[in-house]
């Protein structure tokens, strides 16, 4: 069977983020460090897929079995998930003929970017099946959502294995538009009308009041609590929920907060690290 592994749980900044000077940032150790949100994917045949190009691509292919990527699927054009593309270039991995999935305004945005074209030049990347694509027993589906669309718009991905189907959603604005967007009254809903055992949600910010001297609408994402005000305690035949893309001011990093406890209590969970699920 294929196996999924989350390669990171970090929003796009990473922990600790660059330039923060609060106490969420301060006396971390290596073991502290997270890095943006990333996914790994083995199929039974040995194809290996990545999910985001994050800066952290050498530490983050450490985590699977085969480093070698064949398939690459973003989900949008945002920082963390894209910084990493020029490491497939011939200055690091000079690596070839990854096939690429991404919607057509990314694949604009790439053919665009003078440093992304000349990864195509160079035969590092070429643009593949979207949005659906099946890669031995793996098949991928592509659902768009609504998120700030500066340079790309935004797509949640589905991974449907033998046994099980995982929904990756780092990243939203609001669970009104999502659900507007597929005439859904609520999460689980949402959830059941893509048949979904594993969610992994964007659980960025904790609260609204987390950045502190800035806007939060400029950055817009679902939080925690109203997810948790959503779904309350976990029931019978619900799935699997980890949140991640979790921000450097996110309470959920330390395990012991009230945060945490709320959260464990309510009978879901965060994501971690080389966390592996079956498909």
């Amino acid at each position: 069977m294929a196996v999924v592994t989350l390669l990171g749980v970090a929003q796009d900044g990473g922990r600790p983020q660059p330039g923060c000077k609060r106490q969420c940032c301060q006396g971390l150790t290596e073991k502290d460090r997270r890095s943006p949100v990333s996914l790994g994917i083995e199929t039974s045949k040995g194809m290996t897929l990545l999910v985001e190009a994050t800066r952290d691509l050498g530490r983050q292919l450490r985590l699977i079995e085969n480093p070698s990527i064949d398939h690459l699927l973003i989900t949008h054009a945002h920082l963390g998930h894209v910084d990493g593309l020029g490491l497939f270039g011939r200055e690091t991995m000079s690596a070839r003929n990854i096939q690429l999935h991404c919607s057509p305004s990314m694949q604009a945005l790439v053919e665009a970017t003078p440093a992304w074209n000349q990864l195509l030049k160079q035969n590092v990347f070429e643009f593949s099946a979207f949005p659906r694509v099946e890669i031995d027993d793996v098949v991928i589906e592509f659902i768009q959502v609504p998120h700030r669309a500066e340079l790309s718009d935004m797509h949640a991905i589905i991974i449907r294995g033998e046994t099980s189907s995982i929904l990756f959603l780092p990243d939203h604005d609001t669970w009104d538009e999502t659900l507007s967007a597929y005439r859904c009254n609520s999460v689980r809903g949402f959830l059941e009308k893509f048949d979904i055992d594993v969610a992994l949600l964007d659980g960025t910010f904790w609260s609204g009041g987390e950045l502190k001297g800035r806007d939060m609408s400029v950055v817009p994402h679902p939080t925690v609590e109203e997810s948790l005000r959503r779904l309350g305690h976990r029931r019978d035949g619900d799935p699997e929920i980890f949140f991640i893309h979790l921000n450097h001011t996110n309470p959920l990093y330390n395990s012991d907060s009230d945060e945490s406890k709320q959260l464990r209590e309510s009978g879901w969970s965060i994501g971690f690290e080389s966390q592996e699920f079956i498909l």
